[in-house]
């Protein structure tokens, strides 16, 4: 399941991840998304796994499905993580997306939200 955090707002999707994504937490994102980049034209996202376990099978599909699409939509994404292999899944994002891609311990979260918001280099 996924919430918004108080950094989403104007052009920065900002969520917190837990348990296992599904379809349905795609189909409440999406539109979401889709709303930002019409209004803006490209975002940035911060995405916080806190006891993240991936996605089932449906999401897993959405996912990739968002990355395909919107992969040079995003201007950057941190990723907040606390597990080894999400830090390695951010290193697969880099070569599909023009986008700054950056990974960042769950210790590291509140310079993460100030990096994805572009606030610092």
């Amino acid at each position: 399941m996924f919430k918004y955090l108080r950094e989403h707002q104007e052009d920065t999707m900002a969520v917190m991840v837990t348990g296992k994504l599904q379809r349905a937490d795609y189909d409440s994102l999406l539109p979401e998304l889709e709303q930002k980049l019409q209004r803006y034209g490209k975002v940035n996202l911060y995405w916080e796994m806190k006891d993240f376990e991936g996605w089932d099978v449906s999401g897993a599909w959405q996912d990739l499905k968002l990355n395909v699409k919107h992969a040079n939509d995003f201007r950057r994404v941190a990723m907040v993580g606390d597990k080894h292999w999400e830090q390695q899944l951010t290193s697969l994002m880099k070569p599909f997306s023009k986008a700054e891609i950056k990974f960042f311990d769950m210790s590291e979260a509140a310079e993460a939200k100030v990096w994805v918001q572009g606030k610092n280099s």
